[in-house]
């Protein structure tokens, strides 16, 4: 190592160097996090991230893409969450720690990639935590409509930016997705422990008001609604998938809190597959019942987009009462998703300040709440202006491309680290290797070509800043420059005592 010897490595060389795999011996003051989760804890901040994404309101964008054939899409989705959930939970049961995708880079195929996949998981996260707080914004007006019959204006609930149509919004600021990622703020800074226990409430109740939906649904069942079932052909199949598959961000969510939970070997994989399972099952009732209920043409009109869920059960029903149970349990749940979604981000930002690459007070850990209050303040507070201010129709498929290069890389770093640490510790393998990775690789890449040109572009110019950024700050601080000894680069791993009674998937 160029540190070691005190020369200075050459660009290539800094660019292509790995992350050497060592784990800590002792603890890092101010700089470590705290052991607290369970599997079962964890297993919900996966189902809370995901569910409620894909089915609240992401049907109004995937279905005028695919027609019925939208359950095609939500399979497609679900075979590469899958397979990408076992690449997860082998890594994640190697090196449990919270920079997941971009570590497990780092480690595995240099810092040049480890950067790229920054800026991938960085987008996938912070773009994804606006869009659903827009999301959760219908709901909550939807919600103020069927309690008080009033809702907030235009002015305070829109985005003055105008959407894809290029039509005047008439908004200033989309206020209640300001508060929503203000309060989940507040919430993650008094401890990872606490926002844990509120996500699996809330989670609970997430299942319990989409189960409502799915019974009902199905109670209005058409068999029309499915007819000319592959109209829109299969190039609209694979865009839905795209539009769909950034509902699938929870499995990256859950490896993100591999420095934060008790036995992280054992506990992460059975979280991410337990999580995994439940999420497409959950999916794929909901979507069925809501194309048995109403036919393509609802899911079209943009009048139905913001809260077309709980517009179908009042339709069906004829009672306020189900939809507002529904709207209320949107607002609830949907908190949940953006509470994980922001944690993910500060936890990666963690990881990539201790390497170096951005300024180590993104590293600082309060004594008290054991949590980076620095980090997690800065994170909420872009977070709300994209939520604020930009529009969701252009946040949906730029939060898909940066989850799918993060799903392929951890595929691909399976098969590298196979081959260069074949003695590492893998509590998990996964199962038919090597197709099953490069089968994930296959399908996120399909996925990938059906996405439009404007998502390539907001893509690759951002992916080009971070690169920028990188060149300009993080080389020059990077701690593999510096490093003396292999301690300043240990990863932390779960400590002797850090043990619990795990949950048998």
């Amino acid at each position: 190592m160029a540190s070691l010897t005190g020369s200075q490595p050459s660009l290539g060389e800094q660019l292509r160097r790995r992350k050497p795999i060592v784990f800590q011996h002792h603890h890092h003051t101010g700089e470590e996090l705290a052991r607290e989760l369970s599997t079962f804890e964890l297993m919900m901040f996966g189902v809370g991230a995901t569910i409620g994404t894909g089915i609240f309101f992401v049907l109004g964008e995937a279905v005028p893409k695919a027609g019925p054939a939208v359950l095609v899409s939500f399979l497609i989705a679900g075979i590469a969450a899958g397979l990408s959930a076992l690449c997860y939970a082998e890594l994640a049961s190697a090196i449990p720690v919270s920079g997941s995708t971009y570590s497990y880079a780092y480690h595995a195929m240099g810092e040049l990639v480890a950067v790229v996949i920054a800026g991938c998981v960085l987008l996938e996260y912070g773009v994804a935590t606006g869009a659903v707080a827009v999301g959760w914004s219908g709901y909550f007006n939807e919600l103020l409509s069927e309690l008080f019959g009033w809702q907030l204006p235009e002015a305070l609930s829109v985005s003055p930016i105008p959407g894809t149509d290029g039509e005047p919004t008439g908004g200033l600021i989309n206020l209640p997705a300001v508060v929503l990622v203000l309060l989940c703020m507040l919430l993650l800074i008094r401890g990872a422990s606490e926002s844990a226990k509120v996500n699996a409430i809330m989670v609970v109740i997430k299942l319990v008001v989409l189960t409502i939906f799915a019974v009902l649904g199905f109670s209005a069942f058409n068999a029309d609604h499915f007819s000319n079932f592959f109209g829109e052909g299969f190039t609209g199949v694979s865009a839905a998938a795209g539009t769909i598959f950034f509902s699938f961000i929870g499995l990256d969510a859950v490896a993100t809190a591999g420095e934060e939970v008790k036995n992280p070997q054992k506990a992460v994989p059975r979280a991410i597959i337990g999580a995994l399972t439940i999420v497409s099952g959950m999916y794929l009732a909901v979507a069925a019942a809501g194309l048995a209920a109403k036919p393509v043409s609802f899911f079209e009109d943009s009048d139905n987009a913001e809260a077309g869920l709980a517009l179908i059960l009042k339709d069906i029903t004829g009672n306020e009462i189900w939809s507002t149970i529904l709207a209320a349990g949107a607002v609830i749940s949907i908190f949940s998703v953006t509470l994980v979604t922001l944690y993910g981000q500060t936890r990666i930002l963690f990881a990539i300040g201790r390497d170096g690459m951005i300024p180590r007070k993104f590293l600082e850990v309060n004594p008290k709440t054991m949590t980076p209050v620095f980090n997690t303040v800065v994170v909420s507070i872009v977070v709300a202006l994209i939520g604020g201010f930009v529009p969701s129709d252009y946040l949906w498929d730029t939060v898909s491309i940066g989850t799918l290069m993060a799903f392929s890389v951890v595929a691909i770093g399976i098969m590298i680290l196979r081959r260069t640490h074949p003695d590492l510790e893998r509590p998990f393998k996964i199962p038919g290797y090597p197709v099953t990775p490069i089968l994930t690789v296959a399908v996120c890449l399909y996925i990938m070509w059906g996405l439009a040109a404007i998502t390539w572009i907001i893509f690759l110019s951002w992916i080009a800043l971070v690169l920028l950024v990188y060149f300009l700050y993080g080389r020059h601080h990077a701690t593999l420059n510096t490093y003396r000894d292999p301690e300043e680069i240990a990863e932390p791993r779960g400590r002797r005592g850090d043990v619990e009674e795990d949950v048998d998937l």
